[in-house]
């Protein structure tokens, strides 16, 4: 068999007791594609210029039907896949119209096997198994798509641009409201600043809170919380928020004692007419990468212990245990909860108390360093949209015998933000 796609091939038939190891080439040239088996093609498809592969030889054949089925791909790579995961995304396996799996994994043998293998004119993979049960085709493009471990393509994940106030010498990136509204591609460019640097100001809302509302809604669902689905921050005479004072609020993050904060907050200003008041943000990923940096103690510390946090009034009593930082499974940052006002008391054993609150200092005071807090005044018609569960916000107090200060506040969800992300970026490329 010769090596390139346009040859003329043998397709064979391979036998039970043996493990094809098949070599993947794209118009004659090697695929840095990665790619894992899968024949499901109702859930995904390849949106870029490449086209569907040829199978161009079959280099080696190797006995034992029980093991993964290994296959070598033109660049050299070798990668082998799971009988088990090959059964589990037979497209047989998953509802026509909803793509949700209906297989189930315990109706095959604890040690499935192949029968046999074969390779069809239409660069089909065709597998029979030793089990009754459906064969199960895999195309080539899927095997270019998707090797073992790589995730599928998110257009929702964005990299997160860490940031101080000398990032922004002429402020925070700003986007026009009734182009939002108006445009899925605004929508669209104001997602992905809001993704990538957490913070971003919407200018140009005409009207009160309804309209805000109505540039939220333009992503998905409102998250409710125990202070409504809309919340109005001003000063009131018997508050059950810090908010809801005159008060200098230090920059934190909200619901902290949340099991899942609210993810995006949009902040509108009505009026901004009181002495003082000035709205402060701070990046607390690029915080805690500071931090990390100078005392990676402390940041461990942070990061892997556990405090409790508190909201209580009349009506609840809504509480937590989680760390500050939050990592994902390579250590990049998922979340800060930072609220000194919502922290219970720390209920920490005395080995550990005294650590915790070194570290819990030192990250304090770099939310009181000039170099990474961000302070505007907010005018009347703009809103501020921000990312709670990264981005640190506060006020300087101010004086309501001057002057009305009102914001109207709402917040929707990571899950809600990125779906929409994905679903424009989707719409986009057609």
């Amino acid at each position: 068999m010769n090596g390139t796609p346009n040859s003329r091939e043998v397709r064979p038939v391979i036998n039970v007791g043996q493990i094809v190891i098949i070599r993947i080439g794209v118009n004659n040239k090697v695929s840095r594609h990665s790619a894992f088996i899968s024949r499901h093609t109702l859930i995904w498809s390849h949106k870029t210029n490449m086209t569907i592969a040829s199978i161009t030889s079959i280099t080696s054949v190797q006995e034992r039907a029980d093991l993964p089925l290994r296959l070598l791909f033109s660049d050299g790579e070798q990668c082998d896949y799971s009988l088990f995961w090959l059964l589990d995304n037979c497209p047989g396996g998953f509802h026509p119209q909803t793509g949700e799996r209906l297989f189930d994994l315990l109706s095959v043998p604890d040690a499935p096997s192949v029968r046999s293998a074969r390779l069809t004119s239409a660069n089909q993979i065709v597998i029979e198994w030793q089990h009754d049960g459906p064969t199960s085709e895999f195309s080539a493009d899927w095997l270019l798509e998707r090797r073992p471990g790589m995730r599928r393509p998110d257009p929702a994940s964005i990299a997160p641009r860490m940031w101080n106030a000398a990032d922004f010498p002429r402020g925070v990136p700003r986007h026009d409201a009734k182009a939002i509204l108006d445009s899925d591609a605004a929508l669209l460019a104001w997602l992905t600043d809001t993704k990538r640097f957490g913070l971003t100001i919407v200018h140009g809302i005409e009207g009160g809170g309804l309209s805000s509302v109505a540039i939220a809604r333009r992503i998905g669902f409102l998250r409710e919380t125990n202070f409504g689905e809309t919340f109005e921050v001003i000063n009131k005479p018997q508050p059950n928020n810090l908010a809801y004072t005159a008060l200098a609020l230090p920059l934190h993050t909200d619901l902290t004692n949340q099991e899942t904060p609210p993810g995006y907050q949009f902040l509108h200003c009505i009026a901004n007419d009181a002495t003082g008041g000035g709205s402060i943000f701070a990046d607390g990923f690029a915080l805690c990468q500071a931090l990390r940096s100078a005392d990676e103690a402390a940041f461990q510390t942070l990061a892997t212990v556990s405090v409790p946090c508190r909201f209580f009034d009349k009506e609840v009593d809504i509480r937590v245990r989680r760390p500050v930082i939050s990592l994902d499974e390579n250590g990049d940052f998922l979340e800060v909860r930072f609220n000194a006002h919502l922290a219970d008391f720390v209920d920490l054993p005395a080995d550990v108390v005294d650590d915790w609150y070194r570290a819990y200092r030192s990250l304090m005071r770099l939310t009181r360093d000039p170099a990474f807090r961000l302070s505007f005044e907010m005018q009347a018609g703009e809103m501020t949209a921000f990312d709670n569960r990264r981005i640190l916000h506060g006020r300087q107090s101010f004086d309501p015998a001057t002057g009305l200060r009102h914001l109207h506040g709402c917040y929707v969800d990571r899950g809600e933000f990125d779906s929409r992300l994905r679903m424009l970026v989707t719409a986009t490329q057609g």
